[in-house]
């Protein structure tokens, strides 16, 4: 049969990365706790190109894939993929993101009632031939903010909002990435007040005199967040964006920060 994808092109255009996109598979997150937790990843998975190939061959990354759906997925296993990626598909460099919800538990500060919240979370992979990849997690953590300037010039009350940070790190080569549990809480921690999936009287009363005692502009979570991610053991690298939903407004609140981490 013949093989079209193979022939050469002779428009001197290497393609930087080429695949699939949207695919969708379960696979097996290590948890913090020793256990695992199974999600349904949407997936991309690329390589790249050289300029005298038609195109890639694009059932192969599905072919790559489909043994892993059923293992547990860290780092070393994203290696591999992507290693058997360069391989079979003559590549010089190749990723792979999974994008997927992760759930962890929260307890409801006064009444202890636990409840779950999802998190939407990434793992990336990037390796090109001869080099060791780079991986990189990424978490949305949301949590509660509390404008300091309504505080101020209220008699009484302030405007709060529902808050997101998107947060991206990687780590120093032979470091270990941190769980998705501890960089939720590290992120978190920055906003006025954590937010809860349930919630008794005595806990919504509790969150909300939490938030008023803690004011905080998105420009004040975001440096926050620099400065406890800093303090990060083994960080190389970080990415932030805070959006604050506005409750008073028909726009939102917008901050964003990236900076490698200079070790001594």
């Amino acid at each position: 049969m013949r093989d079209v994808q193979n022939q050469t092109d002779a428009r001197g255009i290497a393609i930087q990365r080429v695949g699939i996109k949207d695919a969708h598979l379960p696979f097996l997150i290590k948890t913090k706790d020793g256990g695992f937790q199974q999600v349904l990843a949407r997936i991309r998975f690329t390589v790249s190109l050289p300029m005298e190939y038609k195109g890639t061959h694009m059932s192969r990354f599905l072919e790559i894939l489909m043994p892993w759906s059923t293992k547990p997925l860290a780092e070393p296993e994203m290696e591999a993929m992507l290693e058997e990626a360069l391989e079979r598909l003559d590549a010089q460099s190749a990723e792979v993101e999974l994008a997927f919800k992760y759930f962890i538990d929260k307890y409801a500060p006064v009444s202890g009632r636990r409840s779950i919240l999802d998190l939407d979370c990434r793992f990336k992979g990037t390796k090109r031939r001869g080099e060791a990849m780079v991986f990189e997690l990424g978490v949305d953590v949301p949590f509660t903010s509390l404008c300091p300037c309504s505080k101020e010039i209220s008699a009484y009350g302030a405007h709060n909002q529902r808050s997101v940070c998107r947060v991206e790190v990687r780590f120093q080569p032979g470091e270990e990435c941190i769980f998705i549990e501890d960089l939720a809480k590290l992120v978190e921690a920055q906003g006025s007040s954590p937010i809860y999936p349930l919630l008794k009287r005595e806990d919504e009363k509790y969150v909300t005199e939490a938030a008023y005692e803690n004011p905080k502009f998105v420009e004040d979570i975001l440096r926050d967040t620099v400065l406890a991610l800093r303090k990060l053991p083994g960080i190389a690298w970080f990415s932030l964006a805070c959006e604050n939903y506005e409750s008073i407004h028909n726009h939102n609140a917008f901050a964003a920060h990236e900076e490698y981490v200079a070790r001594p």
